[in-house]
């Protein structure tokens, strides 16, 4: 299923890795283009414990892509 989520705060960014985990592909959406880069590059921006290691999985298993609302 392809999925879409608006922000990339602590509920979105936890739901859309645990979808493309769970074998959805996920693409979320920000306003900021800091947080953008920083999730296609593997680097979560909150603390969750085991969020990289899920985030470099999914990004790696191209299900979970952010993107920049403009």
């Amino acid at each position: 299923m392809n999925i879409s989520i608006i922000g990339t705060g602590y509920v979105g960014l936890i739901s859309g890795v645990c979808l493309a985990a769970k074998g959805h592909y996920v693409t979320c959406y920000d306003n900021n283009n800091k947080i953008v880069d920083s999730l296609n590059s593997g680097i979560p921006t909150i603390h969750e414990t085991g969020l990289q290691q899920i985030l470099t999985s999914v990004l790696k298993d191209k299900r979970f892509v952010a993107r920049l609302i403009s």
